[in-house]
């Protein structure tokens, strides 16, 4: 049987939490339809009138090369062709004399930075340079990548995550950037030749830069393990059930009830003693209709006390 009893407002408290996910995908299964995650080289080469024609690229979806490219330098390193370490906007100066000094900026956006640290984000912009883009879609991502966790390789070249945006090889060398919100590791370095002018001189083998298997490999080759944590917000909604001393100091259950007087419902006299009990073994969440939403069940039976107020603590994880 069952009593009821309405919420108040100081009886809920609602408290977010990160939880996380791992996840490590291998070889072809890497880019599987399943998965979501895509692959792309973005190339900076000539504009032309239409994209019918160009160069295409993707592992799932098709999109033009130039548009890969343009679509990231956009988005993530406007503030950063002059300056790897971001241009500093200027503003303009409004004098008591109304004249203005000064030229506010044009070219300040907003470019996602994963980091407070001075950022290093470093954008090859010659002719025909190439980037790659590691495409991961938010349903296995979540809110965002979690920072120090993204790890790709490819034969063996190993790139990983420095948890401030920023991608490394094993050996220290600075590939490119992840944007942990939007699902995208970005490989800005094609070649030697574009790391000295980017990030300056660096002694590679050939796992990445040489004949074999070079940046192409790197970027949509088969031979690929990668792994990442993802974030979620859940809600945790603890309900305070409380009881007073004064309340449910009686049972409904009809077991009490005398068999032979069950019509006058004259309880047995143990149950109408005053070392009688009655017990709490469920919880039940109901809405203005009554109608039963979720159960919590006590690991034992609880018995209701007639000197203090009891309180129950009834946890629900939700999205």
């Amino acid at each position: 049987m069952s009593t009821f009893k309405q919420f108040n407002s100081k009886d809920v408290l609602v408290t977010p939490f990160k939880v996380n996910k791992s996840y490590t995908l291998f070889g072809d299964t890497f880019t599987e339809d399943n998965t979501g995650i895509d692959r792309f080289i973005g190339k900076n080469s000539v504009s032309t009138n239409s994209i019918i024609g160009e160069n295409t690229t993707g592992q799932i979806s098709l999109v033009p090369e130039r548009l890969v490219y343009d679509s990231i330098k956009q988005l993530y390193y406007t503030n950063f062709i002059t300056n790897g370490s971001g241009s500093n906007a200027s503003t303009a100066s409004f004098n008591p004399d109304g004249t203005i000094t000064g030229q506010a900026s044009t070219t300040n956006y907003y470019n996602y930075l994963s980091s407070d640290l001075v950022p290093r984000r470093e954008f090859p912009i010659l002719p025909d340079a190439k980037i790659g883009v590691i495409s991961i879609p938010s349903k296995l991502f979540g809110e965002y990548i979690k920072p120090n966790t993204f790890r790709y390789e490819e034969d063996s070249t190993i790139m990983t995550d420095d948890g401030e945006g920023n991608l490394f090889d094993q050996d220290g060398n600075q590939l490119g950037n992840i944007i942990y919100e939007h699902g995208l590791a970005i490989v800005t370095v094609e070649n030697e030749d574009t790391y000295d002018s980017l990030y300056g001189t660096a002694i590679y083998g050939t796992d990445l830069y040489g004949e074999s298997p070079g940046f192409d490999a790197f970027i949509t080759g088969s031979n690929v393990t990668c792994s990442f944590e993802s974030t979620l917000t859940l809600n945790e909604t603890q309900f305070g059930v409380r009881i007073k001393e004064n309340e449910f100091q009686y049972s409904l259950n009809p077991t009490l009830i005398s068999g032979s007087e069950a019509v006058s419902n004259t309880y047995y006299d143990f149950a109408t003693g005053s070392f009688f009990q009655p017990y709490i073994t469920t919880v039940g969440m109901y809405n203005n209709n009554y109608d039963l939403l979720a159960v919590a069940k006590l690991a034992r039976p609880l018995p209701v006390s007639q000197f203090t107020d009891t309180t129950i603590m009834v946890n629900l994880d939700m999205f």
